[in-house]
Parts: C-alpha cells; sequence; structure tokens
C-alpha cells in the first residue's frame, strides 16, 4: 500500500480514506455484540493505521527532508504521550461506568478515541498537505509526474523498487537497527513486568508502577530530545544513548533493592528515547523522495520483527528469563557500532 500509494494527491487519498476506515473500525469495536464482528474490526483496523497514520508521516517526512530527525522527534513524542495517556483513558471511563464489567466500561474508551480521530481527521482535511519547506523543486517536479502514472505502472514497479532499497546497506543497515532496538525497547518493556514479578520476586503492584516509570521516563526523553536535536546531530546523540545504555541495562539487571532499581530503569528509559527517532528518520534519508518505499519496508520489517518476542520468549522458557534478558545487553552494543560503518547521511 505504501509503493502503490506514492506521493502527491494520491497519496493524499489513500490517507484521508485510511482515516475514515480507521474511524468507522473504532466505531465497530465500541459496538460490537459478536467474536466475528470484533475480530473484523480489529483486524482491518491495521491496514487503515498504515494509511492513515504511517502515510501521514511519510507525507510529513517529505515536507522537511532537512529536519527529518527533529520532526520525527515531535512524531514520537506524540507517540510516548499517547501510550501515557491510554492508560489513564481506560482507568478514567472504567471508573466513570462503575467497574468495567464485560460490554460496559470499556466500549466508551474506543467511542472517545472515535471521537479524537474524527477530529484529526477533519483538521488533515481542512488543512491538506504539509508545505515542503525545503523540499528541492525537482523532487516536487517529479513527484507531480509519478502522479499521473496509472497504478499499473506503479504494480509493475513494486518489486524492482525495494530491491534496489534493500541493496543498498545505506537503507538496509537502519532498517535492520531500527528492529534491532525495539528488543530493548517495546520488547524489554513487554517482558519488564514478568521479570520484576517472577525473577525479582516483586509484588505485582511494585511491578505496575516500574511500568509507569518507564513509560513516564520515556515520555520526558522524547520531550527532551526534541531540544537536544536543535543543538547537537542526530548521530551524536544516537552514539551517546547508545552507550549510556550499554551501562545502564547490565546495570538494571544487577543492582539490588527496589528503589536503585526504578532509578535505573528511568535513566534507562530516558536513554533509549532517541532511538526510534533518530533511527527512522535516517531510513527516510536513505531513501530521498522515495517514503512510501520507507513505509512499505517498515512494515515488512516490523512483520519479521515480530519474532523477537518469540525468541525472547523461546530462550527464556529453555534457559530462564534471566538469561534471556541478559542477551539484549548486545543491542545497545548494536545501536553503537553499526551506524559508523559506511557512509552516514550529512
Amino acid at each position: 500500500m505504501g509503493v502503490l500509494a506514492g506521493q502527491g494527491r494520491r497519496r493524499r487519498l489513500v490517507i484521508l480514506a485510511g482515516g475514515v476506515v480507521f474511524l468507522l473500525t473504532l466505531l465497530a469495536v465500541a459496538s460490537a455484540r459478536s467474536f466475528a464482528v470484533l475480530l473484523v474490526a480489529f483486524v482491518a483496523f491495521y491496514p487503515a493505521s498504515g494509511a492513515f497514520v504511517s502515510l501521514t508521516q511519510a507525507e510529513i517526512m517529505d515536507a522537511r527532508p532537512d529536519r527529518q530527525a527533529q520532526v520525527m522527534a515531535r512524531w514520537d513524542l506524540a507517540g510516548a504521550a499517547g501510550a501515557v495517556a491510554g492508560p489513564l483513558l481506560l482507568t478514567a471511563v472504567l471508573a466513570v461506568e462503575g467497574g468495567g464489567e464485560v460490554g460496559g466500561g470499556w466500549r466508551a474508551g474506543y467511542l472517545v478515541l472515535a471521537g479524537i480521530s474524527a477530529l484529526i481527521w477533519l483538521g488533515a482535511l481542512l488543512r491538506g498537505r504539509p508545505e515542503a519547506d525545503g523540499r528541492p523543486a525537482a523532487a516536487e517536479a517529479e513527484a507531480e509526474k509519478a502522479e499521473q502514472r496509472p497504478w499499473t505502472a506503479r504494480v509493475r514497479e513494486i518489486g524492482p523498487e525495494i530491491g534496489r532499497a534493500l541493496r543498498d546497506w545505506g537503507t538496509l543497515r537502519w532498517l535492520l537497527l531500527i528492529e534491532v532496538a525495539d528488543l530493548l525497547v517495546d520488547v524489554f518493556t513487554g517482558f519488564l513486568a514478568l521479570y520484576l514479578v517472577d525473577v525479582v520476586h516483586m509484588t505485582p503492584a511494585v511491578a505496575a508502577l516500574a511500568i509507569a516509570v518507564r513509560l513516564g521516563a520515556a515520555l520526558a526523553g522524547d520531550a527532551a530530545l526534541i531540544v537536544i536535536l536543535e543543538r547537537v546531530s542526530d548521530l551524536t546523540v544516537l552514539r551517546v544513548s547508545a552507550a549510556a545504555a550499554a551501562l545502564l541495562y547490565p546495570g538494571f539487571l544487577l543492582v539490588p533493592g527496589l528503589v536503585p532499581k526504578l532509578a535505573v530503569l528511568a535513566a534507562l528509559s530516558a536513554a533509549t528515547a532517541p532511538w526510534y527517532p533518530v533511527l527512522q528518520a535516517r531510513l527516510y534519508g536513505s531513501l530521498p523522495g522515495r517514503s512510501s518505499v520507507a513505509v512499505t519496508l517498515s512494515s515488512a520489517a516490523g512483520l519479521a520483527g515480530g519474532l523477537g518476542p518469540l525468541a525472547v520468549g523461546l530462550v527464556a522458557q529453555g534457559f530462564g528469563l534471566s538469561w534471556a534478558l541478559a542477551g539484549l545487553v548486545l543491542v545497545p552494543v548494536a545501536v553503537l557500532l553499526v551506524p559508523g560503518r559506511g557512509r552516514s547521511r550529512a
């Protein structure tokens, strides 16, 4: 879908259509009275999100090719704010509904999200395409030319276009690093509560507190990144954060006591906050004028990256969760070393 959407007006139509389906899926979930309806709604939600959210990201990246890291930092801050606001929204609607019994309060949460999504879609419709500050005139002309080509021509070009991108180490390394780095971001978060309860023998309440600390520290790190990138290059930020994580992550696993563990966890979460926005911006930068290809590659890599949690789980089952998480110490080393190989975009 990313490659077929292309650029310009065609991509904008796909974004708006995806937003409509995105809104309808949220309403379908809120009103579902059977498993079949719920399943169809959730299945449709993901391609709709790809069209509405991921292609919007590509549109913004195209508009500011000279400030992609800074723009991605703002994008990631919005995502981090959503990660913190989501549980708070669910808590609020369940409290208002009085217990959240099956078929009760959770539906209100999806209705609220549908209302917010409708406002965002309306804003996107009224605002139009982002202004292309800094985009070369030649790139604009090429985009307009590509916009006139038929869908059949785009279909024939999908394979060769993606193949060229994958043969370029400058693109492939960022694509791989995004998935590797995620092992110490989202994947680690997924196993964090289990580790604290089963390995460190803390209570579920403390584990919940640790998750809140991690999300809050990541949000603070995303906010700080916006300011830092105005003064420091994105690669320097990436290397410093990876070096810090290489020290903080083993420290988190080894330090005893609740307060020290939470303190190190907060520092680690803030340190890894720059990884996704910087790496994603670098991926877009390695494909100038081909942001839709970046969206397609990111989506495909995300499917492959889904093997990460499975691998951690299999190692944990065979050798214990402590050893499985200990293996993640290699992640910051990869983030620190791999970007230095080959030429980097200035």
